[in-house]
């Protein structure tokens, strides 16, 4: 039974449908209704999804049924983002409550409230709906000229003659990368243009040094067309997002490598905190998307390696040379505890830890793979936000080199903000703890939400610009065919 059936069957159940009954009177709203549906498109929806058959037999219950379904779609989403894998939860839109509602409207007007109340209320979700327009402009007007290839070199410096330069330039412009009354064009990669280059280039996840590669044509030669559904993906996954309680929040976009953590009070302030973050591996060891809330932070952290890690990496690394365990500060245990006593790494040991009798653990230190603290938000994953001692990898613009985990670029400052009600805890008292001799839990006054998300469009906090990822994971991918599947069935 498709989506529209069950709906008309629901809205006549409640005694809904208006249509009949009342003289055959036209609903109030219908024409704003149809123009609504009509610029569906404009929310990052298909306006498709909302078509009337004009066969219906009842106009009025079929205008409700669309109304209502768009109005869902708007609120929640299309697609469930646990059937995806994603153990993020929509919040539900009150179907019955708001078919009450539809029926009660008096005029287009009340129906336009109606919708905006039902908006995902995230500032970036208005932002990317403008962007989106600037987008289908893009996409509807004349086709850019092609880029020409490299040539043997593969790169183009600053100062070389490239024949692409002049539509170069103006996608450039079309971009808002370059301003529309930059240099005139010419056959020269000249400065002007290359710093255009090294602004689109931060604005697309890559090396922003006006060296044009092969990741920076590529990201140049995706059409607008590809943009505009790059950012219809990223609105449908906005709405699945936990709606701003007004308490502090951290948020972190996977494929953008970012962190930004909000006071509590308006969502429209500037975040308190964003930097760097170091994400799971793309091919085997990703970072889920799900929230959580984090309740504690742990200063000088043992780091107990998991069994995959210990299996795969460390174990076959201790076998092969006695001296391994010892020069990474590592130690073999018995028992759960951070009390637990040192065991020798003898063959039997490690045997015994490859039974899982025994476990190996990292001691606290300048050498442990999760730096001098990790922030706790319990979860099925095992999965947390830690510093690193790797911090040249932040200097990457591709940061997926975790095991699923994620690595903070400044710990301190996290650590600071999270601890920001609890006077005795200072800059100076945390940097203190982190250069300490001793491992110490410190609990949160209050948890602290956090989202773990992904989209690979977005305005973001740090400039206000519209930026694009790579699809690090390929859930654009899988959300595009769930889309597919998801109209099909509506269409039944």
């Amino acid at each position: 039974m498709s989506v529209a059936r069950r709906v008309r069957r629901a809205l006549a159940a409640l005694g809904l449908v208006l249509g009949c009954g009342v003289a055959g009177a036209a609903l109030p709203w219908a024409g704003e209704a149809q123009a609504m549906l009509a610029r569906a498109g404009e929310q990052g929806l298909d306006a498709s999804d909302y078509r009337l058959d004009p066969a219906a037999a009842d106009t009025d219950a079929a205008l409700q049924a669309a109304v209502l379904r768009y109005l869902r779609h708007l609120h929640q989403g299309r697609v469930t983002p646990k059937d995806l894998g994603f153990r993020v939860v929509a919040e539900p839109l009150p179907e019955g409550e708001t078919a009450q509602r539809l029926s009660a409207l008096a005029d287009g007007a009340q129906l336009r409230a109606l919708a905006d109340e039902l908006t995902p209320p995230l500032a970036q979700y208005r932002q990317l709906r403008q962007a989106l327009a600037r987008y289908r402009e893009l996409a509807s007007g004349p086709t850019f000229a092609a880029l020409p290839a490299l040539g043997k070199a593969g790169k183009l410096q600053p100062g070389q003659t490239y024949e692409g330069s002049v539509a170069l330039r103006e996608r450039l412009v079309a971009f808002g990368d370059l301003p529309a009354d930059s240099a005139p064009a010419s056959a020269l990669y000249d400065e002007a243009l290359a710093a255009g280059v090294r602004r689109f280039q931060s604005r697309h996840g890559l090396d922003a040094d006006g060296v044009i590669g092969r990741g920076t044509l590529a990201a140049l030669n995706t059409t607008p067309t590809q943009r505009v559904r790059q950012i219809e993906l990223a609105m449908e996954r906005l709405r699945w997002l936990p709606h701003r309680s007004g308490r502090p929040f951290i948020a972190i976009n996977i494929p953008m490598f970012r962190l930004w953590a909000w006071d509590a009070g308006a969502p429209e302030a500037a975040p308190a905190v964003r930097m760097g973050v170091i994400v799971g591996r793309a091919l085997r060891t990703q970072t889920p998307v799900f929230a959580d809330e984090m309740t504690h932070l742990i200063f000088r952290p043992y780091w107990n390696v998991p069994r995959s890690i210990l299996r795969n990496e460390v174990l076959p690394a201790a076998e092969a040379d006695p001296l391994y365990l010892q020069r990474h500060d590592m130690e073999l245990v018995a028992g759960q505890g951070d009390d637990a006593q040192p065991m020798q790494a003898s063959p039997d040991n490690l045997a015994a830890a490859r039974a899982g009798t025994l476990r190996i653990r990292q001691r606290p230190g300048p050498k442990n793979s999760l730096g001098l603290v990790k922030f706790i938000f319990p979860n099925d994953d095992n999965v947390y936000l830690h510093g690193t001692p790797a911090q040249q990898l932040f200097g990457r613009s591709r940061r997926d080199f975790s095991h699923g985990c994620v690595r903070v670029e400044d710990p301190p400052a996290l650590a600071s903000w999270l601890l920001r009600d609890q006077p005795d805890w200072t800059r100076e008292r945390i940097e203190a703890a982190m250069a300490g001799g001793k491992t110490r839990q410190v609990n949160l006054s209050q948890p602290v939400p956090v989202i773990l998300y992904y989209v690979t469009a977005a305005v973001t906090p740090d400039d206000a610009l519209l930026h694009f990822a790579d699809d690090l994971y390929g859930h654009d991918i899988s959300l595009e065919r769930a889309l597919e599947r998801a109209a099909a069935r509506s269409t039944r």
